[in-house]
Formats: C-alpha cells, sequence, structure tokens
C-alpha cells in the first residue's frame, strides 16, 4: 500500500506526470524506429543476419541497440557513434588546448563543445554506415536487396543510417530536457532490456524443455542474477565520507577563533568513473580483432579469433585490465581534487588534522587512490562476470550478457539515476520518496 501511495504522489505532481509521460512517448517512439527496416531491404530474409548477431561481439552491439542492428532498422548503429564522439571529445579535452579553454567557459563552452560532439557523430557515423552496409552484402542473400548492390541503394542507406543517429541524438537530448532521467543512458537502457525477455525465453526453453538442468538451474542462475545486481548497486552507491568541519561565522561574517561549526562530509564514491571505463575498455577491444582480420595469416586469425570471442580467457583477461587503467585514468580526470580543495578553503572549511590549500588536495588525491584500487577491481569483476556464468554454468550467450558488464551496471546506474530524480520532485513537493515510503510530508510554514 505504501508503494502505490507513493505512485499515486507521483501522478500528483504535475510537472513530474508531464516528464514521465514525454520520456515514454519519445522511447516508445525509439522503440518503434528499431522496427522499421531500410529501405529496399526484404525483411523477411533477415534470419542470416539475425544468427550472426546472436553472439560475439555483433551480439553485444545489436544488444545495445534493442536489436535494430539485427533488424537492419533505420536506427541499426543506435546512440553508439554518439557514444564514441563523447569519448572522444573527452579525451581530447585532456591534450588539445582549444577544447581546454571550452571546458572552462561554462554553459557557452558546454554548448560547443556538444557542438562539436554532434559534428564528429555525424562524422563516425558516415565512416560506419558504409561498413554495416557491406555486411549486410557478405551475409544476406542477393535477393534480400530490392535495389541490388548499387550506388543508390548504398548512399541512400548510410544517409538513412546518419539521419537515424542524429534522430536518437535528438531523442535523447529532448528526453533530457522535457522528461525525467539522462535521455541517451536511457535510449541505452531501454535497448538492452528490449532483448532481456527473449535471452530469458531462449534460456529457459534451454534449460527446462531439451533437459539441460531444468527449473533448478533456473532457480540457481536468477538467485545469481540477483546477487549480481544487488553487488553492482553497491557499486554505484558506494562512498568513502570525508569529514569536514566548518568554521561557526560571527554575526559580523567573521569567524570565530577555536569555535567549531556543524560537521558535514565530502563524498567520494568508490566508482567515481561509473561505465565510462568499460565503454573505454570496450571500444579498444574492438580494435586488435578488427586489424588482425585484415591479414591472413595464421597468428592474425588466431589473435581476431580470440578477440572476438567476448566470453574467451584471453579477450577478459585484456579487458579486465584494460578496465583497471581507465577507471584509475577517467577518475582523474573527473574528480579535480585540487578544485574541491580551493572550494572547501574559501567556504571556511578544513579536513580535522589536514592543512587547507595543497595539503588538503593531496589528501583527497590519496584517498581517491586508496578507493579507486578496490572500485576498479570490483568494476573489472563485474565486467567480466558473464564470461565466468557462461563458462562454469553454461547459460545462454544472449543470457549471459545481463550477468555483468556493461549491460547490467548500465541498467543498474540509470535507474539510480532516474530515480534519485523523481525522489527529487517527491521530496520537494513534502512527499516522501521513492527511497522511503510512508506518508506525506507536511509543509513547512
Amino acid at each position: 500500500m505504501k508503494f502505490i501511495n507513493t505512485i499515486k504522489n507521483i501522478w500528483k505532481i504535475e510537472e513530474l506526470k508531464n516528464r514521465i509521460l514525454v520520456t515514454l512517448g519519445l522511447l516508445l517512439v525509439y522503440r518503434f524506429g528499431a522496427q522499421v527496416v531500410l529501405p529496399g531491404i526484404d525483411a523477411s530474409q533477415l534470419s542470416n543476419l539475425a544468427s550472426q548477431t546472436e553472439s560475439g561481439l555483433l551480439g553485444l552491439l545489436n544488444a545495445f541497440t534493442g536489436g535494430a542492428f539485427s533488424n537492419a532498422s533505420v536506427f541499426a548503429l543506435g546512440i553508439m557513434p554518439y557514444i564514441s564522439a563523447s569519448i572522444v571529445v573527452q579525451l581530447m579535452g585532456i591534450a588539445v588546448p582549444y577544447l581546454q579553454k571550452l571546458q572552462k567557459e561554462g554553459e557557452s563552452g558546454r554548448r560547443r563543445i556538444n557542438q562539436i560532439t554532434r559534428w564528429l557523430t555525424i562524422a563516425i557515423t558516415l565512416v560506419q554506415g558504409p561498413g554495416y552496409i557491406y555486411n549486410l552484402f557478405a551475409t544476406l542473400p542477393q535477393s534480400a536487396f530490392l535495389l541490388g548492390n548499387t550506388v543508390t541503394f548504398v548512399a541512400s542507406s548510410v544517409i538513412i543510417l546518419t539521419t537515424g543517429t542524429i534522430f536518437a541524438m535528438w531523442l535523447g537530448e529532448k528526453i533530457t530536457d522535457k522528461g525525467i532521467g539522462n535521455g541517451i543512458s536511457l535510449l541505452i537502457m531501454v535497448g538492452i532490456i528490449a532483448t532481456l525477455p527473449q535471452a530469458f525465453i531462449q534460456e529457459f526453453a534451454s534449460r527446462v524443455f531439451e533437459s539441460n538442468g531444468g527449473l533448478v538451474m533456473i532457480l540457481i542462475e536468477l538467485v545469481i542474477w540477483f546477487a549480481i545486481i544487488m553487488a553492482s548497486i553497491m557499486l554505484v552507491m558506494a562512498v568513502r565520507q570525508i569529514a569536514v568541519q566548518y568554521a561557526r561565522r560571527t554575526a559580523s561574517g567573521g569567524y570565530e577563533k577555536n569555535v567549531f561549526g556543524s560537521r558535514q562530509y565530502i563524498p567520494l564514491k568508490l566508482n567515481a568513473s561509473g561505465v565510462m571505463p568499460i565503454i573505454f575498455a570496450q571500444a579498444i577491444m574492438f580494435i586488435p580483432a578488427a586489424v588482425a582480420g585484415l591479414s591472413d595469416g595464421e597468428t592474425s586469425q588466431g589473435v581476431a579469433a580470440a578477440f572476438s570471442d567476448i566470453f574467451g580467457f584471453w579477450y577478459n583477461l585484456v579487458f579486465a585490465l584494460l578496465i583497471i587503467v581507465f577507471t584509475y585514468f577517467y577518475t582523474a580526470i573527473t574528480v579535480p581534487t585540487n578544485k574541491m580543495a580551493d572550494d572547501l578553503k574559501r567556504s571556511g572549511g578544513f579536513i580535522p588534522g589536514i592543512r587547507p590549500g595543497g595539503d588538503t588536495a593531496e589528501y583527497l588525491d590519496r584517498i581517491m587512490s586508496q578507493i579507486t584500487l578496490p572500485g576498479s577491481i570490483f568494476l573489472a569483476l563485474i565486467a567480466v562476470f558473464p564470461a565466468i556464468v557462461y563458462q562454469l554454468l553454461g547459460v545462454q550467450q544472449g543470457w549471459a550478457l545481463f550477468f555483468g558488464g556493461t549491460s547490467l551496471l548500465i541498467m543498474v546506474g540509470v535507474a539510480i539515476d532516474t530515480m534519485q530524480q523523481v525522489n527529487s520532485y517527491l521530496l520537494n513537493r513534502h512527499y516522501d520518496g521513492l527511497m522511503k515510503t510512508g506518508k506525506n510530508r507536511k509543509a513547512v510554514a
């Protein structure tokens, strides 16, 4: 009943209700577009493409696009080119002075960086689009192409794929502005969730109807899945609290000597980088297989095979190491310990036993380094856990992807972020939030 009352309270807030409806409507548009096949392709002959994307790196891409990749959809490339462009711009922001300058210009600089990211997204899509089309030529029978292998078909398809990615990017930005939650993240999450029912049904059929463990194995898998979800939530929510003391202000605005005010905390997240290290590492892991595939040598083919198997030992070993490295890297560029120390000093705060200024920055940096190590290892373990359950329990590859990795962490992270935004609306309107149910809060006079 308390949960039902909380849901009712959500619909009592007109702005929140409208934002939720806008979000659901735009997500529905995105899912509808994922089913629209490219003009000139016979939708009834896509079975070969579907079988190609059941496993491996293409299966992972198909999961991120919500099945649009295997449908030869207008959204086949999904929002991933935009993610790739964002990663490139963030990395360039470390070394390119112009981007560093824009980062310091506030809102105007952010808009300019967003514009650069959009143009880079178009460039990436124009490169990936022809590759996707020629993959269709190599996979599907010739009869599937109503216009044949012509320049007209290739050019029009690339334009449509580029337009689809830009439209998906626009949908994500509109969800962020007019809806609830981060739009780009929600599009990825919805795409991932769209493949969940089919993956579970295939696993259920394999276990029950093929006498491959029966309902007992299904129950064990669900328990493990629930446990890894709880572990992912703890990783996302875990923080190290650094005690901060503020001197008590006098009536004249100065500080009383030797008189301490309220104690607060600086929350340093155990995993401050979120899923970005996994996304970075995932992008890098595409390179060895692509480069090795250009050669016909035996060694190159072996490397290509090893790095195309996302459940293989060498793939996951390199993947885990890259995640640990990128976690340190991304944390270093996103957690400004020097700025935190300066802001703390200007506000009259200090960490007990630590001198304000440079010593505080060094202390925060040392604490971040200490908590980033276990956080990065835990993140890497969750990232490779699908391979572990695949090898040990023999689950279907599609179902194994939901036992960790980018898929699960994105779902958990986006769900928590969206719930927190809904929670803030409820608390601002004097209702108990999703995190804590109960009676309506009374307005404070």
